[in-house]
């Protein structure tokens, strides 16, 4: 891996660490924003980002999560299969608008994972849980979209590793 690859993703894990810092009461519960993963869009304009992502979801959990056993599972489980879903996908799709919708929708469906977890931690409801956490992503997300598509415009993520 070459030393810039390397720092940026480092950069990028610090940075998931750091918002995720700041949201903390509402990245790890039923109804969560955690506006880090803003950060999923990365993957959609260099797939070598997907290391410092997964890298942040994980340094994140692992410090600021109330069930950190589940999160160091599921929701970097969750991170991971998105992430390569994605991926995956985007090898087929040109606009980068395209691939920024079909990750929201990726993210969005793989809080399944999520809800099963919170379901295993705390018994909540799995199918509500799944809704409640879907919508929190879905919003984060296409929020997100628009922003890292502007961010790119000035910073060519293309490029950067």
């Amino acid at each position: 891996m070459k030393v810039k690859t390397l720092v940026g993703n480092g950069i990028v894990a610090a940075l998931y660490i750091a918002v995720s810092f700041f949201i903390q009461p509402f990245g790890f519960t039923n109804i969560q924003f955690r506006v880090s993963e803003i950060f999923n869009h990365l993957v959609v304009f260099n797939k070598k980002y997907m290391i410092g992502i997964v890298l942040g979801v994980f340094l994140t959990n692992l410090f600021f999560s109330p069930m950190r056993a589940y999160d160091l599972v599921f929701g970097v489980g969750q991170s991971i299969i998105a992430l390569l879903i994605t991926i995956l996908v985007s090898k087929f799709i040109k606009n980068i608008w395209g691939r920024m919708i079909v990750n929201t929708i990726v993210f969005t469906i793989t809080m399944f994972f999520i809800a099963i977890e919170l379901h295993l931690a705390f018994d909540l409801p799995f199918t509500i849980t799944w809704v409640t956490t879907a919508v929190g992503e879905f919003v984060v997300m296409a929020i997100g979209a628009p922003i890292m598509y502007y961010l790119n415009k000035r910073v060519n993520f293309e490029q950067q590793l």
